[in-house]
């Protein structure tokens, strides 16, 4: 029997040599019960050592692809199992519902010369040295205990300053005992679905509105059913009967900017507390108001646990930190915990320590200020702009809030949006974030763009909109 082996190219003689019997004896190119060469034979044949030889047929020994018989060789086992022909039609199928599941971005696709993505924070000011220092800190041999497992519901200093953040700033009451850290929004719908439906249970979102969380519940198997918003937010009338959850976002609506007015807040609470269905409230970017204190959020209006209370530290500080927080009713705590310890045990503990310490130390709450200054005078550039330069063409929304300004449009701007992605402008269509009816219009994010940088991009995108997008 010939054996062919090529170790052109290969460091690893030895591996190479294991990899390439046990491909031949898999695949059938070598049979159960044939003889293989002696090792000093196949040795000088290959030109490398017979130790080399020696402990490729030692491995394939061990795991039971080869026997060795006193006197007569080493031969190929019994039990050797041949892989079966390939069909054209081979590999496991995931269930049906993640077809309809996108793709992940590319998560290093090179950055277009001007960046409108909604959701984007300016990476460029993230307190870099500040950070290092607090990590720094906590990966000495003194902190050997924050490199072991953590608590799921997260590290109790982290929990004791989100709660006292959230009540200074957005007037949420909670105590550390309702918060869980988590990974941000998506997790936390995953979460609260996990604990709170079945499969077929029904939920509803915003119509528009963000996607993750919508794909997260189908993806489990819930029924998702979108609910338009109007200029007051959710229409509460058009939630279906049977609902079990619903996802808003009231403080500051994504994709629209709006904010739910007090009357249809009190209404949605009245429906949550007479359907027994529960609200999870995305309050994603509100530490980035223009006008005033943050508006009241549905769950210091909540005084039947109804509200599941979400935040992010996404947009403040940076989406690679995956760290964010729920606060959920005292009777929910205990599932929700739960269900974090089974899916991913806990967040990382370095970065939740340091975070703690940065708010601990008022960082957190500079940065906050710092950047509110930087976004508010880009928001009102990019307001003023595209009044200015798009009349014939966009009507800004109403917003005083986040990173985000939408404009509508009397007709599809997809053709000026797949152009814009062409030219190095990216940005997206209000269509993007609709289940049912389309809105017509664009989505602006500025936080990931410099002011000095808007005009120019808009400067393109106007060029772009009257030569008919080419």
């Amino acid at each position: 029997m010939e054996i062919h082996i090529d170790l052109t190219g290969e460091r690893g003689h030895r591996d190479a040599i294991y990899r390439q019997l046990r491909a031949a004896i898999l695949d059938g190119r070598i049979r159960p019960g044939e003889a293989l060469p002696p090792t000093r034979e196949l040795a000088q044949r290959l030109a490398v050592s017979r130790t080399t030889v020696s402990a490729a047929y030692d491995r394939l020994t061990a795991e039971g692809f080869l026997a060795g018989r006193v006197g007569a060789g080493t031969f190929v086992t019994a039990s050797s199992l041949t892989r079966p022909a390939p069909s054209p039609v081979s590999g496991v199928r995931p269930l049906p519902e993640w077809d309809a599941v996108p793709s992940p971005p590319a998560p290093f696709a090179p950055a277009p010369e001007f960046d409108f993505r909604p959701g984007v924070p300016d990476l460029t000011r993230f307190p870099f040295d500040t950070w290092r220092r607090l990590v720094t800190q906590r990966l000495r041999a003194g902190q050997a205990g924050l490199m072991t497992y953590g608590d799921p519901q997260g590290l109790a200093s982290l929990r004791a300053e989100i709660a006292r953040h959230i009540g200074v700033s957005r007037d949420v009451r909670a105590s550390a005992e309702q918060v869980v850290v988590t990974a941000g929004a998506q997790q936390t719908t995953d979460l609260v679905g996990r604990v709170l439906l079945r499969p077929g249970d029904l939920a509803a979102v915003e119509d528009p509105g963000y996607p993750p969380p919508r794909l997260v519940l189908a993806a489990r198997g819930v029924r998702v059913a979108p609910v338009p918003v109007d200029a007051s937010g959710i229409v509460v009338s058009a939630i279906p009967a049977g609902t079990r959850l619903v996802y808003v976002t009231p403080s500051h609506q994504y994709p629209l900017g709006l904010s739910m007015s007090l009357e249809r807040r009190l209404e949605l609470l009245d429906w949550a507390e007479r359907t027994d269905a529960v609200l999870i409230e995305d309050d994603y970017d509100t530490e980035f108001r223009y006008t005033g204190r943050p508006l009241e959020p549905l769950h210091s209006l909540d005084s039947r646990g109804r509200v599941v209370y979400v935040g992010s530290f996404s947009k403040v500080l940076s989406p690679a930190l995956r760290l964010g927080f729920l606060v959920a009713p005292p009777s929910l705590v205990p599932a929700l915990v739960k269900a974090r310890y089974l899916t991913d045990w806990h967040a990382p503990n370095v970065e939740q320590a340091a975070l703690a310490a940065f708010m601990a130390e008022g960082g957190f709450a500079r940065h906050v200020r710092r950047m509110r200054k930087v976004y508010r005078a880009r928001h009102e550039l990019l307001s003023s702009s595209l009044t200015a330069s798009f009349a014939d063409f966009l009507t800004p929304l109403p917003s005083s809030a986040g990173l985000h300004l939408s404009a509508t449009s009397s007709s599809d701007p997809g053709f000026l949006v797949r152009a814009a992605r062409r030219h190095g402008v990216r940005l997206y269509s209000l269509g993007d974030f609709a289940v049912g009816e389309r809105r017509h219009g664009l989505v602006f994010g500025y936080g990931a763009v410099a002011a000095e940088r808007i005009g120019p991009g808009l400067a393109r995108l106007r060029a772009l909109a009257d030569g008919g997008a080419a």
